[in-house]
C-alpha cells in the first residue's frame, strides 16, 4: 500500500473514531497520519506492510460489532443486582508475530469494553489480558482468536 493510501486510511480511521467528518477534523487527521507515518518510516522500510482492503474492512466490521456486543454485555452486567463476576487475567497465546500486529491486537482488545491488554511476555508469545469476567479462560482465548487475531492475519499478510 502506498504512503498516500495509508495516510488516507489513517485519516478516515481518525474521522470515524473522533465522530466527525468535518473538513477541519479531516485536515487534523491527515496531519496526524503524516506525523504517524513519519515516526514509523524506518520500520516500514524494513518490513513492508501488506494490506488487503476487503479483510481489513471485515476486521473493521467485526470490531464494531464486538464493540457493540461488549458494551451491551458490560452494561447488562453492571445493572444486575448480583453481578457474579470472576475478574482475572488470561494469558493469551499469540499467533501474530510482528510488532504492528501485536499492537493492533492489544489495542482492539483494550478498546473493547470489559477487556484490557496488560502486558506482552518478553518472548512475545503471550499477551496478558484482564477480563471483567474470566470465568472461562478458554472461551476468552477463542473469542479473541476468532474475532480479532485471525482477521488481523488475513488483513495484513
Amino acid at each position: 500500500m502506498t504512503r498516500f493510501a495509508l495516510a488516507l486510511a489513517f485519516t478516515v480511521a481518525w474521522a470515524m473514531v473522533s465522530g466527525s467528518f468535518a473538513v477541519p477534523n479531516l485536515l487534523f487527521g491527515a496531519l496526524l497520519a503524516a506525523a504517524a507515518l513519519y515516526l514509523i518510516r524506518d520500520a516500514r522500510g524494513s518490513d513492508r506492510l501488506r494490506i488487503r482492503p476487503l479483510p481489513l474492512l471485515a476486521l473493521t466490521g467485526v470490531f464494531l460489532v464486538e464493540l457493540l456486543k461488549s458494551g451491551l454485555k458490560v452494561a447488562a452486567t453492571v445493572l444486575r443486582r448480583d453481578m457474579g463476576l470472576q475478574p482475572g487475567i488470561v494469558a493469551y497465546p499469540l499467533a501474530v508475530t510482528r510488532d504492528f500486529e501485536i499492537t493492533l491486537l492489544a489495542n482492539l482488545i483494550t478498546l473493547t469494553p470489559g477487556t484490557l491488554s496488560v502486558d506482552v511476555s518478553d518472548d512475545r508469545r503471550l499477551l496478558y489480558v484482564h477480563c471483567i469476567d474470566a470465568a472461562d479462560p478458554a472461551a476468552v482465548v477463542a473469542d479473541i482468536r476468532n474475532a480479532f487475531e485471525r482477521r488481523i492475519m488475513e488483513a495484513f499478510r
